[in-house]
Formats: structure tokens, sequence, C-alpha cells
């Protein structure tokens, strides 16, 4: 598609596969990315456009901040971080992405994408173009529902993480982050009691806004409170029911 492959030219990494396509009908990620919630007739119209698959090496940019907006991306395969570039230029982390969640929609405001999509490991992303899925919006009340849920889906991001950085201390942040991540995981078909990180402690702590030192330091407390094993980037979860005691100390 044309679109898709004028993205791939604005970054040197991302790889467009042509040959490959995918219809949202039968994506085993439909109950989670876009066709959530259409009517069937609604997805056939998703599925005339067949989107592009393009696929991301582990550390490589899908986009940067600054880029023309064109497509919005469905994570197929694997886990991306995005980010902003500080005015000293530091990174700060704003965000975490996984199979069947939505990238890219801080994009329409502008028309250039405000934050840097980066792969964490190799991954794969289906590549929508946004407009031709304007397009399907204006003929269609159930696709402009759609994207309205999207919208929403970021706003409500946005006001978790404010509430992370804003009220709870480091034990509660990260019991937030870890709980959060395991109830996504579990959707997927996954363990949600053990997992391996995909992202760095400095990332965790750069999205959390703790220092790498209090990350470290609070894994470890956990870990002595019998809560959770910790290997590296291996976490399993040993007391599900403290964790979300810690957590629950700061929302009710």
């Amino acid at each position: 598609m044309s679109s898709a492959c004028s993205t791939a030219s604005d970054t040197s990494s991302a790889a467009v596969i042509p040959p490959l396509k995918t219809q949202c009908s039968n994506c085993n990620l439909r109950d989670l990315c876009l066709p959530c919630g259409m009517k069937p007739s609604d997805v056939d119209g998703l599925d005339g456009l067949k989107f592009s698959r393009t696929k991301v090496k582990a550390g490589e940019a899908l986009y940067h901040e600054g880029q023309t907006f064109r497509n919005i991306y469905a994570v197929r395969i694997g886990t991306f971080k995005s980010s902003l570039t500080l005015a000293d230029g530091r990174e700060q982390v704003s965000g975490f992405q996984m199979a069947g969640e939505l990238m890219g929609l801080d994009g329409i405001a502008n028309g250039a994408y405000a934050s840097n999509s980066t792969a964490l490991e190799d991954t794969e992303v289906c590549t929508i173009p946004y407009d031709e899925i304007s397009g399907l919006a204006a003929a269609s009340t159930g696709m402009q529902q759609a994207v309205s849920r999207l919208m929403s889906r970021e706003i409500v991001r946005e006001h978790s993480l404010m509430m992370l950085l804003g009220s709870m201390n480091a034990e509660e942040r990260l019991a937030a982050f870890l709980l959060n991540l395991s109830q996504r995981l579990k959707l997927r078909g996954y363990s949600a009691g053990e997992f391996h990180l995909r992202m760095s402690r400095a990332e965790i702590g750069s999205y959390l806004g703790m220092k790498l030192e209090t990350v470290s330091r609070t894994f470890s407390a956990f870990q002595q409170q019998g809560i959770l094993e910790v290997d590296k980037r291996h976490i399993r979860i040993l007391d599900q029911a403290a964790l979300q005691r810690v957590f629950d100390t700061r929302v009710h």
C-alpha cells in the first residue's frame, strides 16, 4: 500500500513486507484491537483495506517525534515503548504497548507524531493508513464510534499515568505497574503470575517517575516481603493479593 511504503521511507529501520496481508476478521487479536465491538459490516470494511505488515527489530524505531503523521499502527507481535525527548536530550518514557494495542494516535491532532516509538524486542505491526480509516468513519457510524473509543482509551491511559506520578509512593507505583502488566498479559492468554519484562529497570523508572536505584530497591523490597520472586528481568508474582493490597492502599 502506498501509505505504508511512504512511512517506511521516513524511518530507516521499519521494514514493510508488501506480500504479507492480514484481515481484521480472522486475526486472533481482533477482540483487543481496532475491530473490538464493531458490527460485522464495519469489520468487512476494514478487511477491504488489507493492511500491510511492518517488522521492526529490537532497538529500532517505528516512527520518531515530529515525523509527518500518516498511519496508526496495531501491534501484532512484541512490545514497544513510547517516549518523548526532553529539552536537555534525556528520554522520558510515556508508555509501553503490546500485542493488540494501537500506536500513533498522538499524531492526529497536529499532523506529526508527538512521541517516539521504539521496539523493545523483534516486533511486527499492522500499518493502518489514517486517511483510509477516516474515509470509512465518514461513511459508518460504527467506525466513528470505534475511532472515538480509541481516543478515549488514550485519555484514560494519560489519566492513569497522572495518578501514578502525582499521588503514589514508590511501592504503590511499582505495584500498579506490575498489576497492569499482569492483567494485560492475561487478556492475551499469557501467564498473569510469571513473565519476562521486556523493558529495563531504567525504562520502568522513567515511566513511573522513579530513579533507577529506587526501582531496584523496590523490587528487592517486594522480594524480601515474599510478594515477588525476581531473577533479573524474570518476574514471578508469589502473592497477588499482597501486591494488590499495596496498590489498594492508595486507590481506596
